[in-house]
């Protein structure tokens, strides 16, 4: 998830997340055709990004090709193709697009007229694409590193190359497509650098072709994945491997000059998988690994099959052993819990962070000593306060004027895991471990929503829950705690009075 938060030990004055994603919409420049009427930006009606995705058709695939030249500060050329089914009669093709420069547009192999609206690419096909056609759009254009005015997302500069962060708008400033994590879609990923240099991207690898002073790196996935998941690492790096659970391919990208001083923690995570795996069941994707990058980003990111972490994170010493174990399941359990199974509107965004955050409070209670209980009763006391700021887990609060990723708030977070919490106090230990595994196994590969969870929740629990998710979920107020009701919530107004 973007702001892994870190509340739990002092950090460094020197440390701060970045403030804004776009504080007004980025340009897109585009070499256009002129198009017979105004071209207007669409989207999907996404309560948190109105106008992210676009309505009228269901991408199948991508397949993208990024050319670095060595250069952190020029664009890199770029080709986009998406094939995808028509769910409507378009005489247009709203994509996601902005900070780059679009050369041509080809749909099904013709040639068509392309303008810029806000930060979609509208694409006027030579000829309508019927309901429930096939259409192959391929876009010819740029993909700029350097980051626009209050941008966070994207292209992340490293101090060797490139990797990416697109959570949770910003895929679009990489590539044009559908940017809404309700639509998934296979990848296929092509990547040409100079010699001296690696390129990692999500899945497995499926060739490497070198000429005279190139070399071009292909991946694919084996699962769909949606946009804001995409990574590719660019770097002077080296890649080690090693197996997990059932054979799993385990492979981490780190700097090349950090690889022995890294080798203590990457080594903990094959058993991190065995231990996720005892909870929910088996891995779901076809490889994992770390992306270890040089950057300050003032996050952590769950990348579909290669998260994507600061060196910072493990060689800081003030951040505790334990500590940074558990933010490492922490990203692992994302791959079950947003990356496999994926929010279907951005409101959902609690499912993914909240059991990322309950894994790794799990963890935490049973390999360092740390009781989840006690975390638990300190969330139940700020969580009035968190509610009051952020919004109901599942209704958070929109992001602030140019601070997109303002959405990540303690409120899906801890917030978020209190409500899994009294889930478990609710119905049961035995139940709530059922309800997981279901979850994830039920949703695989899938989207899914708040209202699932909570009839799969009422389905398992053999009684209708939906008083209950509606007060923990959409209330204004922590409402009692099962089982503990001497806990108390301190008042927004107690706390912004403490000294």
């Amino acid at each position: 998830m973007p702001l892994t938060p870190r509340p739990t030990i002092p950090r460094l004055p020197s440390r701060r997340i970045k403030s804004a994603l776009l504080a007004s919409a980025v340009s897109v420049c585009l070499v256009a055709a002129s198009a017979p009427s105004p071209a207007t930006p669409l989207g999907v009606g996404d309560r948190l990004f109105p106008y992210l995705g676009n309505p009228g058709y269901d991408v199948a695939s991508y397949d993208l090709s990024f050319t670095y030249t060595g250069a952190n500060n020029k664009p890199l050329a770029a080709v986009t193709t998406i094939d995808a089914v028509a769910s409507e009669r378009l005489k247009r093709i709203n994509l996601d697009y902005a900070h780059g420069t679009v050369e041509s547009v080809e749909v099904n192999g013709a040639s068509a007229s392309f303008a810029s609206a806000e930060e979609d690419l509208v694409v006027t096909p030579a000829e309508p694409v019927p309901a429930g056609g096939s259409m192959r759009i391929t876009v010819r254009h740029t993909s700029n590193p350097v980051a626009a005015e209050n941008q966070d997302g994207g292209w992340v500069q490293t101090k060797d190359g490139l990797a990416m962060a697109n959570q949770a708008d910003a895929g679009h400033l990489v590539f044009p497509c559908n940017d809404h994590p309700s639509d998934k879609a296979m990848f296929t990923i092509r990547v040409t650098t100079p010699d001296g240099y690696t390129a990692v991207a999500n899945g497995l690898p499926s060739g490497v072709d070198r000429a005279r002073r190139s070399t071009t790196w292909t991946y694919r996935t084996e699962h769909p994945m949606a946009t804001e998941l995409a990574q590719v690492s660019i770097g002077r790096s080296t890649v080690l491997h090693r197996s997990g659970p059932h054979g799993l391919p385990v492979r981490d990208v780190v700097p090349t000059k950090d690889r022995e001083r890294l080798e203590p923690w990457l080594k903990k995570t094959p058993d991190q998988i065995a231990w996720m795996e005892s909870k929910v069941g088996r891995y779901p994707f076809e490889t994992y690994g770390l992306l270890i990058a040089e950057a300050r980003t003032g996050f952590e990111l769950e990348t579909q099959t290669l998260s994507l972490f600061e060196r910072e994170l493990f060689k800081e010493a003030a951040y505790p052993k334990s500590y940074v174990e558990s933010i490492m399941v922490h990203e692992l359990s994302h791959q079950w819990f947003g990356d496999s199974v994926s929010p279907r509107t951005w409101s959902d965004l609690w499912l993914n962070e909240g059991h990322a955050t309950w894994y790794e409070a799990l963890y935490a209670e049973e390999k360092a000593d740390k009781p989840m209980e006690t975390r638990m009763k300190a969330a139940y006391r700020a969580s009035d306060s968190w509610r009051a700021a952020g919004g109901p887990p599942a209704v958070p609060k929109g992001p602030k004027p140019g601070q997109k990723i303002s959405i990540f708030r303690p409120n899906v977070y801890d917030g978020a895991a209190l409500v899994l919490y009294a889930l478990r106090q609710e119905i049961g230990h035995p139940a709530f471990e059922r309800l997981e595994r279901i979850w994830v196994s039920l949703h695989h590969d899938g989207v899914a929503s708040t209202e699932d969870f909570v009839n799969l929740a009422s389905s398992v629990a053999n009684r209708d829950l939906d008083g209950f998710f509606q007060a923990w979920l959409y209330g204004g107020k922590t409402p009692p705690m099962p089982g503990h009701p001497d806990w108390k919530s301190d008042t927004p107004q107690a706390r912004k009075g403490a000294r």
